[in-house]
């Protein structure tokens, strides 16, 4: 009983904070000017084509990435460590380029790494952010105590995040459910070319790739697309955003009534038929639709027992379609789980690696 009644405990912090930030439109809720007209149709059409001819065969064709050329500059220096931020022009095509808002063409990045160890004897891993995750500072905190066991930390921010967020844009809330595409998309092509550099110019001798939330669904693409073997390790995750925003908390957070007045829809769509074009738009998010990585021992998700956010079946969901994968349950739910259980997740990062 008493277990019961903290589970609830978690899962109704989380309706809480979603009654906050969310249905009390404090701030405006996601999509607050509609689809995106003509991008959604361009990211639709090109993703859609990605999946006729093959997610695996596309990646390979794909490989190499576009090179990057990161400029560094040294944050600071401790007697074991080293931080340095760098920043690269985004490496992505020229039609999603010009998709992309000018704030978004500069990625940038933060490399926490041993002092005065060689970096070809330690491994890396890509710390890819959630929702509104803006800037470094949670990720190096994540990333932090790995440096003991030979682990370096690559913080990724975002487009439409941080120093990257659009100038009309309120803080996470993205404006059209074509930012949230395009989003995902570029962080993909990023990690992409962050990891061939990883291993090509820096050497690092083993690679990871991770995320919370929706970082964790970015974190599974880009490591199911990998021509060879990563530790994957989403955390917090669903299988898709359908799930995010159609089923979990974030439903609240969407600007329904603006979705039905865009144009895309017809002045006879309910708002159930407008959720079914949300599904239908977002199911090219769906992670189990993308190739089993390379290996699957090497693949922790790391789940809430009581989370608002991601249903449980989704996880499962997961799992399910990459066969020798683990899940790992925390007590909790999706906002306390970001807060009480960063060594569960370190842990798991730390024995993905291993598995290599």
């Amino acid at each position: 009983m008493v277990a019961l009644n903290v589970g609830i405990v978690h899962y109704w912090l989380d309706h809480l904070y979603g009654t906050f930030m969310h249905r009390l439109r404090l701030a405006p809720p996601f999509f607050s000017r509609g689809w995106g007209g003509p991008k959604l149709e361009l990211l639709e059409q090109l993703t859609r084509q990605l999946f006729a001819q093959g997610l695996a065969q596309a990646a390979v064709q794909r490989w190499p990435p576009p090179p990057i050329r990161p400029i560094w500059k040294t944050v600071w220096q401790s007697r074991t460590a080293c931080l340095r931020e760098g920043i690269f022009s985004t490496p992505c095509d020229q039609q999603l380029r010009d998709a992309l808002p000018m704030e978004c063409h500069t990625a940038r990045v933060a490399l926490l790494t041993p002092r005065y160890n060689p970096l070809h004897e330690n491994a890396c891993v890509v710390h890819l952010a959630g929702t509104g995750d803006h800037g470094f500072e949670r990720r190096l905190r994540l990333g932090g105590p790995l440096l003991k066991d030979g682990i370096a930390t690559m913080v990724l921010e975002s487009p439409f995040y941080g120093q990257r967020r659009p100038r009309l844009q309120h803080g996470a809330k993205l404006l059209c459910v074509s930012d949230l595409l395009l989003l995902g998309r570029i962080t993909i092509e990023e990690s992409r070319a962050l990891l061939y550099w990883m291993e090509k110019e820096v050497g690092f001798n083993k690679l990871g790739v991770c995320g919370l939330s929706m970082g964790g669904v970015h974190a599974a693409m880009v490591g199911s697309l990998h021509p060879t073997p990563l530790a994957i390790l989403p955390l917090l995750a669903p299988h898709s955003a359908a799930v995010a925003f159609c089923e979990g908390i974030l439903k609240y957070g969407t600007a329904w009534d603006a979705l039905m007045q865009d144009e895309v829809c017809t002045s006879e769509m309910t708002l159930e038929q407008v959720r079914e074009r949300m599904r239908s738009v977002l199911s090219l998010t769906d992670v189990t639709q993308f190739p089993v990585p390379k290996n699957p021992s090497a693949v922790i998700f790391v789940a809430a027992t009581d989370d608002g956010y991601i249903p449980r079946h989704s996880v499962l969901e997961f799992q399910r379609a990459w066969p020798g994968s683990e899940v790992r349950w925390v007590t909790g739910g999706h906002v306390s789980s970001f807060i009480l259980h960063n060594r569960e997740f370190q842990r798991a990062i730390k024995d993905a690696i291993t598995r290599l």
